[in-house]
């Protein structure tokens, strides 16, 4: 048996189960305040006890919704796990935003855009009829929702793992394309070591960067 304590609005690494079945037990309480990673599912209301049962070798991560801290139990040390993504690996690391020089660096990015969003986690280049965005090698945006518009992503590199409503899809190949529509959670996570995310997306709806509700933001640490 392991366990631990996660505390409020925050999460567990996503790690990668062995090779025996894992199961995970929490509280009434705790089960009404998570969202749940499990295998290529993302659970985000109405969990039951079963949804906590992690298969062999699958993916599996817990995100904290509540303003308290919550009492994990596993049937087994999960100590060994292998860690795909931990958001907290850089909380004490210096933040500084990329800027328009230092990506086209170490990228070609095409000219004519109109608009930019550097942060130190990711940097968005913003064209009249798409985006490009880059996300940084073992980091993620945050798992959010827009309520006025649909998107259309397309993978131009760096296998990511994709949270779209209710999958969650990992190590996604260029060319690979998603459809997000409004009022559905997603988010594009990084596990990469040394090599940026980079995804195009389009949109349909009205674009406005104030039309955006983050369920759970690891880059905003308490």
């Amino acid at each position: 048996m392991y366990t631990e304590t996660l505390p409020a609005e925050r999460s567990t690494p996503l790690r990668k189960n062995g090779v025996k079945e894992l199961k995970i037990t929490l509280s009434q309480e705790a089960l009404e305040k998570i969202f749940l990673i499990n295998g290529s599912t993302f659970i985000t209301g109405n969990l039951s006890t079963s949804d906590l049962i992690v298969k062999s070798n699958n993916y599996y991560m817990i995100i904290n919704n509540d303003t308290a801290g919550i009492k994990i139990i596993y049937n087994k040390d999960i100590s060994k796990h292998g860690i795909v993504y931990d958001p907290y690996k850089y909380e004490d690391s210096d933040k500084v935003n990329y800027t328009i020089e230092d990506m086209k660096k170490l990228f070609e990015v095409p000219e004519g855009y109109v608009d930019t969003l550097p942060k130190w986690y990711s940097f968005k280049f913003t064209y009249p009829e798409y985006n490009l965005i880059f996300v940084r090698p073992e980091l993620g945006i945050s798992i959010q929702t827009h309520d006025l518009r649909n998107e259309y992503w397309e993978i131009l590199d760096g296998k990511p793992i994709i949270i779209n409503g209710n999958d969650v899809d990992y190590f996604v190949k260029s060319g690979s394309r998603f459809k997000i529509p409004k009022k559905t959670y997603h988010s594009v996570i990084n596990p990469n070591l040394d090599k940026f995310v980079i995804l195009k997306e389009r949109w349909d709806g009205n674009f406005d960067e104030e039309d955006i509700t983050r369920v759970y933001n690891p880059n905003h640490y308490k």
